[in-house]
């Protein structure tokens, strides 16, 4: 395969799809589509007709079809492409590709080292890589907007909020109550969460990512990254690996 051939991948996540071209191993540009903009997609690729095409989806059976449908001569990241990591999870067929991608990712920011991955969007994903190379699985939990709406779904008079203010630690109505325990909370479970990382495991390195990651002023330390971008990259490495 040609360097600098130009690869575009698409990360089809669940409120939206980020696609990053890439060139000699150089991530250029990364756009973000809304579910519903497949013909804008089609558009984005069609700049690079002779680009290869790696498609990651967590979208339901129908909705990948139709997003491969528009990405004509693409590649779909699934269980038979091999990985630069060995996969030790106990149950492989229900790991979520996007964790796979962001392990690669990890692992290839930080060899040598035992590094986590902490996906910040729909729901919170701590993935865990050690220092050869191992996947060992980690952690899911609800995100913002799925515990702001299941307060609104399973009582009587809480309603539904829509926005990621991040509110003073003390709520003195409704709402800014609301926020601060799904805000301040969520923030302090994952700082909590990484100390039992790191009290378990001994030095680490953390990266964060996800598109709620941006709603949360954490403390960087020199063990503590943020990339928005992990998803893709892992992707990249990946497609590279195969090609």
């Amino acid at each position: 395969m040609n360097q600098n051939q130009v690869v575009f991948v698409i990360d089809a996540g669940n409120t939206s799809l980020k696609i990053g071209r890439f060139q000699a191993g150089v991530l250029e540009k990364v756009s973000r589509f809304g579910l519903n903009e497949l013909d804008l997609i089609k558009n984005e690729l069609a700049e690079d007709k002779s680009a290869s095409v790696f498609v990651s989806s967590v979208l339901s059976e129908n909705d990948t079809k139709l997003l491969m449908e528009n990405c004509p001569g693409s590649m779909l990241l699934d269980r038979s492409v091999s990985l630069p990591i060995r996969v030790l999870y106990e149950s492989p067929q229900t790991l979520g590709i996007d964790r796979i991608c962001n392990a690669v990712a990890v692992h290839e920011l930080s060899p040598n080292r035992a590094v986590v991955s902490i996906d910040i969007g729909t729901c919170i994903k701590f993935d865990l890589v050690d220092a050869e190379g191992n996947y060992w699985g980690g952690s899911i939990a609800p995100g913002i907007d799925l515990r702001y709406r299941s307060m609104n779904d399973y009582t009587g008079k809480l309603p539904l909020i829509d926005d990621k203010q991040v509110p003073d630690l003390v709520g003195k109505n409704t709402l800014d109550s609301m926020r601060s325990g799904v805000m301040n909370g969520m923030k302090a479970e994952i700082i909590q969460m990484m100390e039992m990382y790191t009290q378990k495991f001994g030095q680490l390195t953390f990266f964060m990512t996800g598109g709620d990651a941006v709603y949360f002023d954490f403390p960087l330390k020199n063990n503590i990254f943020v990339n928005e971008n992990l998803t893709l990259l892992g992707l990249y490495k990946i497609y590279m690996f195969n090609a």
